[in-house]
């Protein structure tokens, strides 16, 4: 704890030194505080202060109300703490923002409100606590069992959204959606029927608890997937193989299914995040037909530009000129995946008979929630189902077109409708960028399908927007950077290392040099050595603009050594052979050109290598269990 109070510190002073200000008092006060509450006060206090910061800057003043956990100076509106900060952005007397804001403090206070905001709880166990001021506890399980249930009363308010849905509203939906994705559904509806999809595991868990290459030699099957991806063609390679393992095959019925297994997971030191592991045999197609339908996404130009799945770039410039210009306006939604109906997706490829099976069976019917047993689900998926993202941003990008249709009080009818907002409308994920002329249309539309529009992550009104992991106000980037886990007190604790030296070099690029430097003599002392090196090194060190330095030449090549820790972490032994073997290293390929337009489900030779394969795959394969850092000659840059 001492070692983060001190980190903040050196922030502090740094940042009042560039805002021409004093933190004296406000080191003096987080010290304390931070000595009562413990980590609570770094982690959840202060950031609950930074985030009622940008709804002040939404909303043009200063609400005492929304930071009661600290006082008010005497003689303003503004909170004594960060007084110096906060002068500079808000008018004293009143708590009026400025014309002209500092957008220095502004970065300022958000980067010592916020930088512990999402810290991870260290070596948090079941049952383990928190202080928190007034000697309250806050019980790891309690938050737990918190989450879950929310989890649970979610799933009751999408049941009850199904039944009030007026199927005139369904229509609309389904009307838009057909006009922005008709063309997209179609090619994987063909792609289904055609049997081009191809299944593909991933290396992460699933909910009958298989190692990352047994999953190849599943022997387990459901009725629903067998209608329109048979067994025989999707658990073996070939004929033969499939003979091998068919006496062991379990094909079972709905009622029999593994159902998806809830877990809680990491999110902040406040509430954690719950997310469903899928059974192996659905996660296996849910795969397949998530890179077709983002395949076919990619191709539709229009809809490449207002959905994204992988580049984040262009929802973060739309922020900035969203800040600079006022024009756009930044929505965030609460539980966003697991608000969203199975009634919507249905409703969406309802003229896709081929996509909405293939949809349907693969989605899990039920889970199994801690506490509250087996649960049918009305979602459509939680986190956890490779299919929930794509949807989720299918059926919210439906929604805003629905929002601005209804406030320009007319229909669109053809694809030009559209696209003149294609520089004004873009999602990822539950991170939505719509017109601010139609932002009230649109949050109304959003909450009427059951969605519920974050209020306090949500930016119209004044000057300031977020998306995607980046801030901007009035066009400048206020983004900060973030603490992630407790600094480390011996080199052997790996994980906080790395984070802490990944720390340090964000500091270093984002203009922190001061704090960046306490950083360096923290490290300093904790590593043996701790070289400059270039931001391309694989070298745990300082990343610096001033050049990188060497030891000695590579006795060959004659290239500059380093002496420095490298980060090691090894997948976990698990060996894989025969018929699952070969099914995993044909399944690593995609469908080469065909005569007909598509490779035939019985011709397997047909394929072509599409990614480079670890030569080790069929013996060590999943996420490592343990990283490990070990010293070594290394190349700076």
């Amino acid at each position: 704890m001492k070692s983060l109070i001190s980190l903040w510190s050196s922030t502090a002073n740094e940042l009042a030194v560039r805002c021409c200000t004093s933190a004296t008092r406000d080191i003096k006060t987080v010290a304390a505080r931070a000595e009562h509450e413990g980590l609570w006060f770094l982690a959840v206090t202060l950031a609950d202060l930074g985030k009622a910061t940008e709804r002040w800057l939404e909303s043009g003043f200063v609400d005492p109300s929304m930071a009661s956990s600290f006082k008010t100076a005497p003689f303003t509106s503004l909170p004594a703490f960060l007084q110096g900060f906060y002068g500079r952005v808000f008018n004293p007397s009143n708590g009026v923002l400025l014309d002209n804001p500092d957008t220095e403090a502004i970065y300022a206070i958000r980067q010592l409100t916020l930088m512990f905001g999402k810290i991870a709880l260290p070596g948090e166990t079941e049952g383990s606590s928190l202080s928190v001021g007034g000697g309250r506890k806050v019980v790891s399980a309690e938050r737990e069992r918190l989450a879950v249930s929310e989890y649970v009363q979610c799933e009751h308010d999408v049941r009850a959204s199904d039944e009030r849905m007026d199927p005139a509203y369904l229509a609309e939906f389904k009307r838009v959606s057909e006009m922005l994705f008709g063309e997209t559904f179609a090619k994987v509806n063909r792609d289904v029927d055609w049997g081009r999809i191809i299944p593909q595991h991933g290396p992460g868990a699933v909910a009958d608890r298989l190692s990352a290459n047994a999953k190849w030699d599943q022997r387990t099957w459901t009725a629903r997937l067998q209608q329109f991806f048979p067994a025989e063609e999707h658990l073996a390679s070939n004929p033969i193989n499939y003979r091998l393992f068919s006496q062991d095959l379990n094909i079972v019925e709905p009622g029999a299914e593994v159902p998806v297994r809830v877990i809680s997971v990491p999110k902040t030191l406040k509430t954690p995040r719950l997310i469903a592991i899928e059974p192996t045999c659905t996660q296996y197609v849910q795969q397949g037909l998530y890179r077709a339908i983002l395949d076919a996404l990619k191709e539709d130009d229009f809809l490449s530009r207002v959905i994204g799945f992988d580049d984040q770039i262009p929802n973060r410039e739309m922020a900035r000129e969203g800040s600079l210009s006022g024009d756009l306006a930044t929505l965030d939604l609460s539980e966003a995946s697991d608000r969203v109906s199975n009634q919507h997706v249905l409703t969406m490829l309802e003229d896709y008979p081929h996509l909405s099976g293939a949809v349907q069976a693969s989605r899990s019917l039920t889970a199994d929630v801690p506490g509250h047993g087996c649960l049918g689900l009305s979602k459509f998926a939680s986190m956890g189902s490779a299919l929930c993202f794509p949807f989720e941003a299918m059926v919210f990008l439906t929604i805003v077109f629905l929002g601005i249709e209804k406030e320009l009080s007319a229909p669109f009818s053809s694809g030009a409708d559209f696209s003149r907002f294609r520089k004004q409308v873009r999602v990822f994920g539950d991170d939505i960028i719509v017109p601010r002329d139609n932002v009230l249309s649109v949050v109304d539309e959003l909450e009427y399908f059951g969605f519920r529009v974050n209020v306090g992550k949500s930016f119209w009104t004044g000057r300031f927007r977020e998306s995607c992991g980046k801030e901007y106000y009035d066009g400048v980037d206020v983004s900060i950077v973030r603490v992630r886990q407790v600094l480390p007190t011996q080199r052997h604790d790996a994980s906080a290392v790395i984070s802490a030296v990944s720390l340090r070099n964000q500091a270093y690029w984002s203009g922190l040099w001061q704090t960046a430097r306490w950083l360096d003599d923290y490290l300093g002392e904790l590593l043996e050595h701790f070289p400059n090196v270039a931001p391309t090194s694989a070298v745990l060190g300082r990343e610096t603009a001033l050049g990188y330095e060497f030891r000695k030449l590579h006795s060959r090549t004659q290239s500059p050594l380093v002496r420095g820790y490298i980060e090691r972490s090894q997948a976990p032994s698990d060996p894989l052979d025969g018929p699952g073997a070969l099914l995993k290293c044909l399944s690593r390929r995609t469908p080469a050109v065909h005569p007909r337009g598509f490779a035939p489900k019985e011709d397997r030779s047909s394929y072509i290598d599409a990614e480079s394969v670890d030569e080790s795959h069929l013996e060590r394969y999943g996420r490592p269990k343990r990283v490990s850092i070990k010293l070594g000659w290394i190349s700076p840059f």
